[in-house]
């Protein structure tokens, strides 16, 4: 794995497509919450404590077995138990509504969850990544940098002048989707021989465990209402993209299969969840079926 090899200029526009990808994100988030949307949720106690073991405790430990279970490399490893330990992400919204579940509760969600990594991530992975160079003020620095910053500018702006934020959704969401093409690319063409080297190491395996163990996770603790396991289940399995690729590419640059582990559980996450989504919709849409049918 020489360096000369590498293309600087496609392994550039990766690691721009990742700041733009996390604070687009972030900002396209922000305009279109309101701070009671976001709060509302957060009232039920019983479930935002099943929220927090699903994402901080359970998918965590679960990350930790499958890097301890399966021969991964070093990088493989770091990538994720990144991404394993890291939660909230700013897609949720859109498997919840594939899936038919409650909007307000993923506003809520997802917030919490986010502020709560950007809190767990420089305190727990230099105990979790032991070996490894992990500086929790660094990983600290990114993560407010580029995404508390722009959600909180975000959400001010959407109390201030909700018609200006709520016109620039649809900008923030083309441009969070293009950045996150041009990482792709970038960093696929740039690290080739990694990527290559990667394919048959376990790396697609332990990211469809990791998807799919969250998912069960999530739904086993969203409690009796079907609407919020909907909800839990999709927000426990959606890891935090943002946050892993801030932290990779802030702590891990010189590693780059650390950054490959993060897209495969990007690539493979997104088509699982979709499908999950897809038939949790398909389910919800026939179960009011039935009760249309049944009320005379």
């Amino acid at each position: 794995m020489s360096m000369t090899q590498y293309d600087p200029v496609f392994i550039a526009i990766g690691t721009l497509g990742v700041l733009i990808f996390v604070i687009t994100s972030m900002l396209g988030m922000g305009f279109g919450l309101t701070i009671a949307q976001i709060m509302a949720p957060l009232k039920n106690r019983k479930l935002i404590i099943a929220s927090l073991v699903a994402n901080f405790v359970l998918v965590p430990i679960l990350a930790v077995l499958i890097v301890w279970a399966i021969p991964l490399s070093e990088g493989l490893q770091i990538g994720l138990v990144l991404v394993g330990f890291a939660a909230g992400a700013p897609f949720l919204p859109k498997l919840v509504q594939l899936a038919k579940g409650d909007m307000a509760f993923t506003a809520g969600l997802m917030v919490l969850l986010m502020v709560v990594t950007v809190a767990y991530l420089p305190i727990v992975l230099p105990f979790v990544l032991t070996g490894v160079q992990v500086n929790p003020w660094e990983i600290a620095r990114s993560l407010v940098v580029l995404m508390l910053i722009p959600l909180a500018v975000a959400l001010f702006i959407r109390a201030r002048y909700e018609e200006v934020a709520k016109g620039l959704i649809p900008v923030m969401g083309m441009a969070a989707n293009l950045s996150l093409a041009a990482l792709f690319i970038g960093y696929f063409v740039g690290y080739s021989d990694v990527t290559y080297g990667v394919l048959g190491t376990g790396g697609i395996l332990t990211s469809v465990l990791l998807v799919v163990g969250a998912v069960v996770i999530g739904y086993l603790l969203g409690g009796t209402d079907k609407n919020n396991r909907t909800v839990l289940a999709l927000g426990t399995g959606q890891r935090n993209l943002a946050a892993g690729f801030a932290v990779a590419s802030g702590n891990f640059a010189t590693n780059p299969e650390v950054l490959i582990e993060i897209m495969d559980v990007a690539v493979i996450g997104f088509i699982l969840l979709m499908v999950i989504a897809g038939e949790l919709g398909r389910r919800s849409a026939r179960g009011k079926e039935k009760g249309v049918q049944a009320t005379p």
